[in-house]
């Protein structure tokens, strides 16, 4: 249900929009990479302006991920090391003997039974 409801009020929207500035910027724009020479052939690509568009925003999204990974890494670090702490202090429960007793009293109870 809620599927659908994503898909009716964010996905549809999205995908006209889209559409609609697809069909009013087809015309082609040079993209050139040479500053000094922009009369070079070489570094120049042609294509439609809403290439561009897409490419730009393709490039905005890729960067903003990394930049967000990278600015999670010291959360990320430090549930590695509260994981680690917690299976290191299982095991020394688990030596100590810690959590026996209820295994035994449960075993004991459906012993009796």
């Amino acid at each position: 249900m809620i599927r659908k409801i994503v898909f009716v009020l964010i996905l549809i929207p999205l995908a006209i929009a889209l559409i609609a500035l697809t069909v009013a910027n087809r015309q082609t724009v040079a993209l050139n990479l040479d500053v000094f020479n922009p009369s070079n052939g070489a570094l120049s690509f042609d294509a439609p302006f809403f290439v561009w568009l897409y490419a730009a925003s393709a490039v905005g999204v890729i960067v903003g991920g990394i930049g967000s990974w990278l600015a999670q890494s010291k959360h990320r670090k430090k549930e590695r090391a509260y994981k680690k702490e917690v299976q290191h202090l299982r095991y020394e429960m688990k030596e100590a003997g810690v959590g026996e007793k209820k295994t035994a009293s449960s075993a004991l109870a459906l012993s009796n039974n």
